[in-house]
C-alpha cells in the first residue's frame, strides 16, 4: 500500500492536471461551440438567418464529430495534436482532442438551448424592427443563459470523464494516475481514491452549475 503522504501528493497533482485540461478544453468548446450552436438554431428553414444549405452542412459536420468515440478520436488526430501542441503526450497535448470532442457536443447543447427560447420574444423584437443580429444578442442568448450554464456544466462533466480516458495514452491527470498505479501496478488504494476524487469533483461541478443556473433564473 502506498504511503498516505505520497498518495495525497499524487492525487493533488492529478487533480490539478485534470482541472487544467478540462478548463481549457471547456473554454475552447464554448468559444467555438456557441457560435456553431447559434448558426444551427438560426440558419435552418424559417430561421432568422435562413440558410438551409449551410445549416445542412453544419448539421452533418456536428453529427460526425459527435459520432466518433473519444478514444478513437484521440488516436486519429495525433498528427494534428502534435502540430498544434508540439507533442502528443502530456496535459497540454490532451487539451487538443478534448476540445475537438467537446466542440460539436456543446454546439448541439447550445442549439437546443436557443431553440427553447419563447418564439414570442423573437417575434416581438422583429415587430420593433430589430435585426437578426439584435435578436441573437438581445433575445436568444440572454434568454438562454440559464440553459447554457447547465449545458456548460454537462460539458465539464463529460470532459472530466474524457480526461480520465486521455490518461490511458499519456494525457496526464487522474486517469493517468489510475492507469499507471491502480491498473499497471495493482495498487487498489490508488484506484479507489482516484475514483473517489473524480466522484467528488463531478458532484461539486454539478452542484455549482445548478446553483449558478438557478441564481440566474431567479435574478
Amino acid at each position: 500500500m502506498m504511503p498516505t503522504s505520497e498518495l495525497a501528493e499524487l492525487l493533488w497533482e492529478g487533480t490539478v492536471d485534470t482541472a487544467y485540461m478540462v478548463f481549457w478544453a471547456t473554454l475552447i468548446a464554448v468559444l467555438v461551440g456557441l457560435p456553431l450552436g447559434v448558426m444551427l438554431a438560426t440558419m435552418d428553414r424559417g430561421g432568422i438567418f435562413a440558410l438551409p444549405p449551410v445549416h445542412a452542412v453544419l448539421d452533418v459536420v456536428v453529427n460526425i464529430g459527435r459520432s466518433v468515440p473519444f478514444i478513437i478520436l484521440m488516436v486519429a488526430i495525433i498528427p494534428f495534436t502534435r502540430a498544434v501542441a508540439g507533442t502528443s503526450i502530456g496535459t497540454r497535448a490532451a487539451i487538443v482532442p478534448l476540445a475537438v470532442a467537446s466542440i460539436p457536443f456543446f454546439a448541439r447543447v447550445a442549439e437546443t438551448s436557443l431553440r427553447e427560447v419563447d418564439p414570442g420574444l423573437v417575434e416581438m423584437m422583429q415587430a420593433t424592427g430589430g435585426s437578426a443580429l439584435d435578436i441573437v444578442r438581445k433575445v436568444l442568448i440572454p434568454e438562454a443563459i440559464p440553459s447554457l450554464v447547465r449545458g456548460i456544466t454537462i460539458t465539464l462533466i463529460n470532459l472530466i470523464g474524457y480526461s480520465a480516458m486521455a490518461g490511458v495514452i499519456g494525457g496526464g491527470g487522474l486517469g493517468d494516475l489510475a492507469y499507471r498505479y491502480g491498473y499497471q501496478r495493482f495498487e487498489g488504494d490508488v484506484m479507489l481514491w482516484t475514483i473517489i476524487v473524480l466522484i467528488v469533483i463531478v458532484q461539486g461541478v454539478q452542484l455549482i452549475g445548478n446553483g449558478i443556473a438557478r441564481f440566474i433564473e431567479h435574478r
